[in-house]
C-alpha cells in the first residue's frame, strides 16, 4: 500500500493536532518510563515501558479508540510489582504505524506476537487486556499459550458474550462526528464516571474521527464452548456490573457453567470504564491473581 508521510493520519495537520493532545496527556503518566518502536512486519509498534527491570513482563493491551494511555489509573499499582509493557496497538490511535492492513484475527495474533520479540520479554507473559484488547487476548491465549504465564479479561469484547443490539442501536449514530451523538452515547455507556470525564472523552473521540483515516476493523467474536474449555492459561475475567456490552450476569455464568477454570470477579458500581472509576480494586484483584502460586 502507498502511504503518505503522515500515515495513517488525514494530513500533515491532523497529524500534528492529535499528537499534540497524546503528548499532553502523556505528560500525565504517573510512573518513570522508557518509550521503544518495535519493528513487526505489520509496521511499527509503540511500547511504553515501567516498573523495575529484570520483575516478570505484563503487557497491557487497550481497547477499541484508545492508546497506551488508558492505563494511567492503574500503571503505578502494576508496576510497583511487575515490568509492564503497555502498548499503542498497531491498528488503532496512538505512536504505532502500521504499514499493511489487518484483516483477520490471525493477523492480530501474529502481530503482537512479532511485538513479544521486545528482548525484555521472553516467555512466561502476563498479559492483561481491555474490551477490544481483552478479546486479543483471548486469542492470543489459545494460539500462544507456552508463551503466557497468566491472562487478565478485563470486560472483553464479545469474547464470552454477544454484543448486545442496545449497545449496537445506541453505537450507529456516533458514525456521524456530531458531539451531542457520541456524549450521549459515551454518558450511557460510561454512566459511573464523572460527567467531566465523560466531556473530554467525547472530544477525543471527536478529535480522532477528524485526525485518523477510516481503517479496518475486525470484529470481535463469541469464544465457542470448546474454545473457552481449552484455554489452558490460568484466566481472570473482570466485569463491571453495569457493563453495557454484555450482561455481565450472563456473562459470569456462562463461565462458571462452561469454563469453571477461569477465575470471575465481578466490580460493583462500575461499567465499561472499571479500570478508572475502580481502579484502586480492579489492581487489587489482578494483582492477587498474578501473584497466586
Amino acid at each position: 500500500m502507498k502511504l503518505s508521510a503522515y500515515h495513517p493520519f488525514r494530513s500533515a495537520k491532523a497529524k500534528e493536532e492529535y499528537l499534540a493532545l497524546y503528548d499532553l496527556q502523556a505528560q500525565k503518566w504517573p510512573i518513570a518510563s522508557e518509550s521503544r518502536m518495535v519493528e513487526t512486519s505489520y509496521g511499527q509498534t509503540f511500547v511504553r515501558i515501567g516498573g523495575a527491570v529484570g520483575a516478570q513482563p505484563l503487557v497491557l493491551l487497550p481497547g477499541n479508540g484508545a492508546n497506551s494511555l488508558c492505563w494511567a489509573s492503574d500503571i503505578e499499582a502494576l508496576s510497583a510489582s511487575y515490568r509492564t509493557f503497555a502498548l499503542d496497538c498497531i491498528y488503532d490511535i496512538g505512536r504505532s504505524v502500521y504499514t499493511r492492513p489487518l484483516k483477520s484475527p490471525n493477523d492480530f495474533v501474529d502481530w503482537l506476537d512479532q511485538t513479544f520479540t521486545v528482548p525484555e520479554l521472553g516467555d512466561h507473559i502476563h498479559l492483561m487486556g481491555i474490551s477490544y484488547g481483552g478479546w486479543l487476548t483471548s486469542q492470543y491465549a489459545l494460539r500462544f499459550p507456552n508463551r503466557l504465564s497468566k491472562v487478565v479479561l478485563v470486560a472483553p469484547a464479545a469474547t464470552v458474550l454477544p454484543i448486545s443490539a442496545g449497545f449496537t442501536l445506541r453505537l450507529l449514530p456516533c458514525i456521524v462526528p456530531y458531539r451531542p451523538y457520541v456524549r450521549m452515547f459515551l454518558g450511557w455507556m460510561f454512566r459511573d464516571s464523572a460527567s467531566e470525564a465523560v466531556d473530554r472523552f467525547a472530544d477525543e473521540t471527536l478529535l480522532t474521527q477528524r485526525c485518523y483515516l477510516p481503517r479496518n476493523f475486525v470484529l470481535p467474536t463469541v469464544l465457542k464452548d470448546q474454545e473457552l474449555q481449552n484455554l489452558k492459561v490460568p484466566a481472570l475475567f473482570l466485569v463491571g456490573e453495569n457493563e453495557k456490552l454484555y450482561s455481565a450476569e450472563k456473562a459470569v455464568r456462562r463461565l462458571n457453567k462452561v469454563a469453571p477454570h477461569v477465575v470471575t470477579e465481578t466490580i460493583p458500581r462500575a461499567g465499561h470504564d472499571l479500570i478508572v472509576v475502580q481502579a484502586e480494586m480492579v489492581n487489587r484483584k489482578v494483582l492477587g491473581f498474578l501473584k497466586q502460586a
